[in-house]
């Protein structure tokens, strides 16, 4: 039986107040930023309930009420009933799907009288709590594939039914659990193998159609096969630590490509395209033929993940003309630059960019900003709020504002790391990185630097789901953490 001996400190003497102090700084600046973004010219009164933000205040209020409660209540209900909560939430999921109002095209929101609620918003910390209970089950490895497999299934489950709701961009956060996994000990050649997947997809489709000079070669072909072999050649370095075949694989993958393209450039010009194709069949023969000569495993994988990569990336192009649906097949190619389309999928990011460059280092002044009052950028006071943090309180103003959120990820770490058991060590982490996520991809995609998949900025975004669903987040890890003095013992 297990009990606790020692005095355990009061909850509100041990939570972390720092962590406290920047919350209560960000939804501050939210506020702030959501009266920008919503006031008209003519407003009276920013404070009344008929505006967004006099209800954003009430938005605010009920999270920090929120807040205290979840502070309140017994840590180890977290733990106890992680997975009734996460069965529940997947059944709310599930029959969000068959709703029959529709918001914007999506399917996610559940509309109660004058409340609307998005569950996609509450899964996230039902799912972290999820997590952190199968992850810290006795016996449990992440480097067994069975074990991976469990965990993976808990994330894939919430994105499918979120994904059926036509909400595609609170699906993707579900990718931000694999950082807690790598720091659970997943392979990083997992995680490597989905950045090379980004980089394929990317300059494949950007350069496609670039030719190289006086040839019929495309950039981007000849590109994604070259990083390819550069890719497995590391990979051999890396994971069967032969520096011999490293050198053996890189020499002669870059001596064909140079002798070729040396032949196509001033001999006979064709397409190199198959050359090198050709190249990468024989890398991945040598690959399994070093597997079964020295019965190194990691060498089969290796030739998997070269093959892996030709399949997807002659697959690109069909995901990107016939999987994804037009408005996101015409967003990607605004963001890489193939499609300006400013009247269309452009319009947002153009007008949002027009907005933070007009503010100039200090801004032009709380109220002042005149692409925001007119309306300029669309979900200016949601998806791109971001965009009146750069107008009305500048440079200075932004980077205060990422300066925050910097300093909530850092605490987020260390807090963290400082958990004596894994529960609370998986779950600090799922938090820290869905908010890393979003702050990540939501800047950028303000900026013109991401797709725009309209997520929110936390603590930002004009919203009582959002805001909700991040205050469950926080709240419950820093009730979590505030019992980690307890001393246990069996």
């Amino acid at each position: 039986m297990v009990q606790q001996t020692g005095k355990e400190k009061g909850v509100l003497r041990s939570i972390d107040w720092w962590t406290i102090i920047i919350y209560l700084a960000l939804l501050s600046f939210g506020w702030v930023s959501v009266c920008g973004a919503s006031y008209s010219y003519g407003d009276t009164d920013i404070f009344s309930l008929d505006t967004r933000s006099g209800m954003q205040i009430v938005w605010i209020g009920t999270s920090i009420v929120l807040g205290f409660i979840l502070l309140m209540l017994d840590d180890r209900y977290y733990d106890m009933f992680a997975f009734i909560i996460f069965g529940v939430m997947l059944v709310l999921l599930f029959g969000t799907i068959f709703n029959p109002h529709s918001i914007k095209g999506s399917r996610s929101w559940l509309v109660l009288g004058p409340l609307r609620l998005q569950p996609a918003e509450f899964a996230k910390f039902a799912t972290a709590l999820a997590l952190a209970k199968l992850m810290s089950i006795y016996g449990y490895n992440i480097q067994k594939w069975k074990h991976f497999a469990g965990a993976l299934a808990v994330i894939l489950v919430p994105m499918l039914f979120i994904v059926l709701q036509r909400e595609t961009g609170s699906a993707l956060v579900y990718f931000a659990f694999f950082l807690m996994f790598y720091r659970e000990g997943m392979p990083g050649s997992i995680l490597f193998t989905g950045v090379a997947m980004v980089i394929y997809f990317v300059v494949g489709i950007r350069y496609a159609d670039t030719m190289i000079a006086y040839t019929p070669t495309s950039v981007g072909k000849f590109s994604v096969l070259l990083l390819i072999q550069i890719f497995s050649a590391g990979l051999v370095r890396v994971y069967c630590n032969d520096h011999k075949d490293f050198l053996r694989i890189l020499l002669s993958c870059l001596g064909v490509a140079i002798v070729v393209m040396l032949f196509t450039l001033f001999v006979i010009p064709f397409d190199v395209f198959y050359i090198e194709l050709l190249v990468c069949v024989l890398m991945m023969g040598y690959l399994v033929w070093r597997s079964l000569a020295t019965r190194i495993r990691n060498y089969l994988w290796i030739a998997l993940f070269a093959l892996g990569s030709v399949i997807f990336f002659n697959l690109a192009d069909y995901m990107l003309n016939n999987v994804m649906e037009p408005h996101q097949r015409v967003r990607i190619n605004v963001l890489l630059g193939l499609e300006e389309d400013l009247k269309g999928a452009g319009y947002n990011v153009h007008q949002s960019e027009i907005a933070i460059g007009s503010g100039g280092l200090e801004g032009k002044g709380f109220l002042n900003g005149t692409q925001t009052k007119l309306k300029f950028v669309p979900e200016q006071d949601t998806d791109f709020i971001f965009c009146t943090v750069g107008e009305e309180e500048g440079f200075v103003g932004s980077a205060s504002v990422l300066l925050l959120f910097l300093a909530l990820i850092l605490r987020l770490i260390y807090l963290s790391e400082r958990q004596p058991n894994r529960f609370g060590r998986v779950y600090g982490y799922c938090v820290l990185s869905i908010f890393l996520f979003h702050v990540f991809i939501n800047v950028g995609m303000v900026l013109g630097l991401t797709p725009v998949i309209g997520i929110p900025l936390p603590f930002f975004s004009y919203g009582g789901s959002s805001l909700w669903g991040f205050t469950f987040l926080l709240f419950i890890f820093l009730r979590i953490d505030a019992s980690r003095n307890m001393i246990l013992r069996a």
